[in-house]
């Protein structure tokens, strides 16, 4: 096979990455499995990683491919996991997907797949790359449902370029029957969930054991006192459960958050406060050639949000992305992933 290249799989115990492998191998291309360990919950704590490292394991000698585990968790402690408590303790909602591909899979673990003399890394990301014109592109999934396009957003053009998605243009449903037609030991195993790496827990438990409880007193927009609560540091804008306000007329969700006085501020029933056609950004990341502003494009402010349409433009203070139509809960330190048409070309940090 002329094209045949060395390939460092990150195997993660899931079917998507399964599948990875098993298409790479059958394409007679020299498959490596790797396993990253990237956080380990204390013992007697949930932890996937536990499990995942199992079933990995056993994917791989199924496949008959080398394994071999990477230890990062040092890496994504400091990457990842205090970018997290630190996002929330300035009362902005940070990413950690996100944050963990750009550091983590397709950086720390990259760099040391071509210091090992891998070609590429792929992983089982449901997103596609293309060349052309010499720029590596990052597209959407071939179902939007499932794009996970958003997550790769932070994102260089050397990391795409040395990156491979196999089954970004299959079908979810396709990859579960490949898995099942070829016999994987984790064929049937359900999706996983949560913050990566970590799992699904109870954000608000997770951050109780780094970011001390803080009470503070909670107003509505009126200025009106209605109760406390544990810290700001806990709760997102638009956020309407876990509030522990009760005896309530009406529903109340998060309107914003005073760090500086410790206060929470909630409005009532309809959320018009919620809704703001614009939001800034202090610098935009190019995944590829930077644009020439102002540009009109796609936009979305949350995983799964449909595209919306919006233009670019900039001054002194940064980048203002207005919308065509006003957007809910704009959260500060998320991500806006900008489009054209299906491709990813940029994106940035909501001030």
């Amino acid at each position: 096979m002329n094209n045949k290249k060395k390939i460092l799989v990150g195997l993660s115990g899931w079917v998507d990455s399964a599948v990875t492998a098993y298409l790479l191998r059958e394409q007679w291309h020299d498959v490596t499995a790797g396993f990253m360990i990237n956080y380990m919950a204390p013992e007697g704590d949930v932890c996937p990683t536990r499990e995942d490292i199992k079933v990995a394991k056993e994917v791989a000698e199924y496949l008959d491919i080398p394994f071999f585990t990477f230890d990062y968790r040092d890496e994504y402690e400091n990457k990842v996991l205090e970018y997290m408590y630190e996002g929330y303790q300035k009362g902005i909602t940070p990413n950690p997907d996100i944050m963990c591909n750009s550091e983590i899979k397709f950086k720390v673990f990259l760099d040391e797949a071509i210091e090992l003399w891998f070609d590429a890394v792929a992983t089982g990301h449901y997103a596609r790359i293309i060349e052309a014109d010499g720029v590596s592109k990052l597209l959407k999934w071939v179902d939007e449902n499932k794009d996970q396009s958003y997550f790769l957003a932070g994102l260089s053009q050397d990391q795409l370029s040395k990156a491979l998605f196999p089954i970004g243009d299959i079908e979810k449903s396709e990859v579960r029957d490949i898995a099942r037609k070829a016999g994987l030991p984790n064929a049937e195993r359900k999706e996983s969930q949560g913050i990566c790496f970590v799992g699904k827990v109870d954000i608000k438990e997770f951050l109780q054991k780094k970011i001390p409880n803080s009470i503070g007193e909670v107003y509505d927009t009126s200025g009106k006192l209605l109760g406390k609560h544990k810290g700001v540091f806990y709760y997102t804008i638009g956020q309407r459960k876990g509030l522990e306000i009760w005896g309530m007329p009406e529903p109340i969700f998060v309107v914003n958050k005073d760090i500086k006085n410790n206060r929470l501020i909630v409005g009532y029933g309809k959320d018009d406060e919620l809704f703001s056609d614009t939001l800034r950004c202090d610098e935009l990341h190019f995944l590829g050639t930077e644009k020439t502003l102002p540009v009109k494009c796609m936009a979305k402010i949350r995983y799964r949000q449909a595209d919306q349409v919006c233009e670019i433009s900039r001054d002194d203070s940064g980048y203002i992305i207005k919308f065509d139509s006003p957007q809910r809960a704009i959260a500060s330190g998320q991500i806006v992933a900008l489009y054209d048409g299906d491709e990813l070309w940029g994106s940035g940090i909501i001030a």
